[in-house]
């Protein structure tokens, strides 16, 4: 008798709920949401939700690019030299620019195997937190760190539109096991980093 045909493998990422944040500051920038939900054995939870601004993905997109030798990567949105958080329709461009960012590297089999792309998609550890995980200065791994986070999650909740699946998603950033990291601080920006990022 025939193995029943196993369920074909998903992966569903979405960008959404762009937020202004700090925005009585001159350092205010854009955040999104980045819903993540699959059944791929190369995730060990299956629905997850962050928070992450566009300085985030470019540190993770010139991480992916170190370790992924020639395969090459999708380009992130153009970068404007003064982005302003009150430009709904350059804000909403972004947003769909970062999600056709990550449903090409998703649907690249090289990249789900990089734990920072994991780490970055669920989990809301910060840059060096997660470049510190990665090289086991933690005393937690990287499955311990995406657990931990996603205990730490709301229920997942049914959506209105298009019977899609939604995801209540807490916004504070880098809240998980923050106190367990040893190496403690942000990674600095470099300048190109700087110049990518500025009012973002």
């Amino acid at each position: 008798m025939m193995k029943e045909q196993e369920e074909e493998e998903f992966i569903t990422v979405r960008v959404q709920d762009p937020r202004i944040q700090d925005q009585s500051s001159w350092s205010s920038y854009v955040d999104y949401n980045i819903f993540l939900y699959t059944n791929s054995k190369a995730f060990t939870v299956k629905t997850s939700c962050v928070r992450r601004r566009y300085r985030e993905f470019v540190w993770l997109r010139r991480r992916l690019q170190k370790n992924a030798g020639l395969v090459p990567l999708p380009e992130l949105p153009g970068k404007k030299p003064f982005f302003q958080v009150n430009d709904s329709e350059g804000i909403e461009r972004r947003r769909q620019g970062l999600q056709q960012f990550l449903e090409k590297v998703l649907h690249t089999t090289v990249f789900l195997s990089d734990s920072q792309l994991h780490l970055f998609l669920q989990t809301q550890l910060s840059a060096a937190q997660i470049e510190s995980c990665v090289q086991g200065h933690t005393p937690f791994s990287v499955n311990e760190a995406i657990l931990e986070h996603a205990m730490c999650r709301k229920s997942v909740l049914p959506r209105e539109d298009a019977g899609a699946v939604g995801y209540e998603c807490e916004s504070s950033p880098s809240h998980i096991l923050a106190s367990d990291i040893e190496t403690g601080s942000e990674v600095p920006a470099t300048q190109e980093e700087s110049a990518a990022s500025d009012g973002i």
